[in-house]
């Protein structure tokens, strides 16, 4: 078996909490030296996810730290063409609500957070770079902050 823990690179983005319509924003990874990443989005507490339509995370890439510069990944860069992942249920309390595989080449990557009305959920942003340049990697990375 080979040795996954020199070959990847774990990276918490940010806990954040949601109460109703605002737009939250994780922190970046900085993908440079790896050439694979997913971003996961992990429900801690989810009081209630709101409307019908939920609470959606949205993956966003930048090639600088400006959150300004941020877009939308066009789902042709990402695997399988899903870039959101939504949650609906209000029994979603400590699961892994999605993963998107991220295909692009920006350096920087992050989800935005959309609550609708009634939303209040606690969740944590993670992500996981792999294919490094260089092993054996750091197993714990750091996040970068949106400017």
């Amino acid at each position: 078996m080979r040795d996954l823990i020199s070959n990847v690179q774990r990276v918490h983005l940010g806990s954040l909490t949601m109460s109703g319509t605002g737009t939250l924003l994780s922190g970046y990874v900085d993908t440079l030296g790896f050439d694979g990443a997913t971003i996961e989005l992990v429900c801690n507490v989810v009081t209630d996810a709101g409307a019908a339509g939920g609470f959606t995370a949205t993956l966003q890439e930048s090639a600088d730290t400006a959150g300004a510069s941020a877009t939308t990944v066009a789902a042709g860069g990402t695997v399988g063409g899903a870039n959101t992942i939504a949650v609906t249920s209000d029994d979603a309390d400590h699961s892994i609500a999605g993963a998107i595989g991220y295909r692009g080449g920006k350096r920087y990557l992050g989800l935005t957070i959309t609550g609708t009305t009634g939303s209040d959920a606690v969740v944590t942003v993670m992500a996981t770079l792999g294919k490094p340049h260089r092993a054996p990697t750091t197993y714990v990375g750091t996040k970068v902050a949106r400017t």
